[in-house]
């Protein structure tokens, strides 16, 4: 688990989120149990779980909107909740609904104003989010006219107003399509390059495993493992080698490298050690096979999500 060692101001400054022993109780109900966490500042995190596991409530303690029964929590170096630091963050939650009624255009003016944002600087704002989230010709049109990728697209927008420092997108990509969620995922890499960081919580754990630098998995309000994406994922579990003139003896002494699967030109060997790789290939080539790919295969994050889960 990646955590820091002291709390100092030098330190909190350092990163985009901290979180101490942090605890919140519904009652006889206990949603967090101890959440210690770094998230570095400019990095795009994944916070993953099952439902039920806290990351909502996390969220809410993070922006302020909940208060904790006990432990620690500091967001762009301020105690979370401070309304400076709220300033400087952007949100899109998983639930949410416009007035119909009202124009794309409007719906950015409303939250201009929530958010403070000077009225010299609300066209450039609103100008850039729609551009970004490619609704700016749709601006004059009301959002009941919208599709549901649509209206996602708004609430990205709204997020992206005042140019956050640090945004949470809670599902941003559940309602929409695989060119919406391709375009979803550039949006969040350019937030990246500006030096935004990105709280990503998606049960999308494909669409995570493609953005983020690092990711978090909690279970029972408490985290099981966090890290770089690499880290966590862990060493290659298998190799896949396109290859040809491979017969049936050549194929039975690989078994000592691990499961031989087979799918025509494709052999994809399970379980093996990446250090034996180079003993493997030394193998085929002196049988007489023409290799014409290796790729070593990493468990998914999907498969390394519900392993942690049974072993916790």
């Amino acid at each position: 688990m990646e955590v820091g060692t002291t709390d100092d101001a030098e330190s909190i400054s350092g990163t985009a989120i901290r979180m101490r022993d942090l605890t919140k109780a519904f009652g006889h109900t206990q949603a967090l149990a101890g959440l210690t966490l770094d998230v570095p500042r400019g990095e795009i995190f994944g916070f993953l779980g099952p439902n039920g596991a806290g990351k909502t409530t996390a969220v809410k303690l993070l922006l302020g909107l909940l208060r904790p029964t006990s432990g620690k929590a500091w967001v762009l170096g301020a105690p979370a909740g401070d309304l400076n630091a709220r300033r400087r963050i952007g949100y899109l939650p998983e639930l949410f609904r416009y007035q119909s009624w009202l124009h794309a255009h409007e719906v950015m003016e409303l939250h201009c104003e929530l958010a403070r944002i000077p009225r010299r600087r609300w066209k450039d704002e609103i100008e850039l989010a729609l551009a970004t989230v490619d609704l700016g010709e749709r601006a004059k049109d009301r959002v009941g006219t919208f599709s549901k990728g649509m209206q996602q697209r708004l609430g990205l927008g709204v997020a992206l107003l005042g140019r956050p420092e640090l945004v949470f997108l809670d599902e941003p990509t559940s309602a929409l399509d695989p060119v919406g969620r391709h375009d979803v995922r550039q949006i969040i890499r350019d937030l990246k390059k500006g030096g935004t960081a990105v709280f990503l919580n998606s049960h999308l754990l494909s669409e995570v495993e493609q953005v983020c630098d690092r990711v978090a998995v909690v279970d029972h309000g408490h985290v099981i493992t966090s890290g770089r994406l690499e880290d966590v994922l862990g060493a290659a579990k298998a190799i896949r080698i396109h290859a040809t003139g491979v017969n049936s003896e050549t194929r039975k002494s690989l078994a000592q490298f691990g499961k031989v699967d087979r799918e025509g030109d494709v052999m994809t060997i399970q379980g093996i050690d990446e250090a034996a790789t180079p003993a493997l290939i030394a193998t085929l080539v002196a049988a007489g096979a023409s290799i014409y790919a290796v790729e070593p295969r990493h468990q998914s994050l999907e498969d390394r999500f519900l392993e942690l889960l049974s072993g916790d």
